[in-house]
């Protein structure tokens, strides 16, 4: 007959057994879940979610031909889970790219002078498009103390909307269209940054520091396929009410589209280019 000292040995050893069981499938599941991989991070033109395709071959040629969502099935007359959980999170990284602003650390390191518009924070800024085309009176006084009167050419960065796409490329992209501008000859004016910036905000700028060529990096709308898309809009002789047809534009700097360094580059040949015909957008191609 087992005694009530070794029934509780024995229940003990049990419990024992038992807790160091759980442990170890616990750390299994947490082991499981930190091999997760971030959906966001597969790449859509290699993913095959047709089952039993007859040509993945084609398929595949088709998808990489363009970044739009295209074999990716269905369960019945929906999106597969997988497919809706990566257009959730793709719209998520948007939805961050447009109310996020542009961090101060990369005004840091960018050692850029900062201004703003009109816009009081980043609601009016998206509800109040005529604001952020206006600087502020204070940022009319830095631009008038601060920078470079009449430059040959003036480039700024600002917002826009997509923070993300700023930071991305901005501070490849700035240098080298200084560089290449430097190449031949052209004096560059004092760069710095605009908060709440909308793309006509360059013409209240051109009208205070007078600049010949005026050029600004802007972060652009996201979309489901990317929200690290900046452009360059470049003008001659900018002034509050020209046509936007004055403009020039260069689009898609990014990683997946034009990369930054490439762009800066071109910018700075078609900038060379506005100088020696003066004149900017549909004008420069006659």
């Amino acid at each position: 007959m087992i005694s009530e000292s070794e029934l509780r040995a024995i229940i003990g050893q049990v419990l024992e057994e038992m807790q160091s069981n759980h442990k170890s499938e616990q750390t299994k599941k947490d082991e499981a879940c930190c091999e997760l991989k971030d959906i966001t991070e597969v790449d859509l033109r290699k993913q095959i979610l047709v089952p039993d395709a007859q040509n993945v071959k084609a398929l595949l040629k088709m998808k990489e031909s363009t970044p739009a969502r295209i074999g990716v099935w269905r369960a019945g007359p929906r999106y597969k889970t997988e497919t809706m959980i990566r257009f959730r999170a793709d719209h998520a990284v948007a939805q961050d790219a447009v109310f996020t602003d542009v961090s101060d650390e990369f005004i840091r390191k960018t050692n850029l002078i900062t201004i703003k518009t009109k816009c009081k924070d980043r609601d009016q800024y998206l509800t109040r498009p005529d604001l952020g085309r206006v600087i502020d009176d204070e940022g009319v006084l830095t631009l008038r103390n601060k920078c470079i009167r009449a430059p040959k050419v003036q480039i700024y960065i600002a917002d826009g909307l997509s923070s993300t796409a700023v930071e991305t490329n901005a501070a490849e992209a700035l240098p080298v269209i200084v560089q290449g501008l430097e190449n031949y000859s052209i004096s560059v004016g004092t760069p710095f940054f605009l908060k709440y910036g909308r793309v006509a905000a360059m013409d209240h700028i051109s009208e205070i520091l007078e600049p010949e060529v005026i050029c600004v990096l802007i972060g652009e709308r996201p979309g489901l396929i990317t929200a690290e898309s900046m452009s360059a809009y470049i003008t001659y002789r900018a002034r509050i009410g020209i046509p936007e047809a004055n403009r020039n534009l260069i689009s898609n700097i990014h990683k997946g589209g034009t990369p930054a360094v490439e762009a800066g580059a071109h910018i700075a040949d078609l900038i060379k280019l506005m100088l020696e015909k003066k004149t900017s957008g549909l004008n420069l191609r006659s």
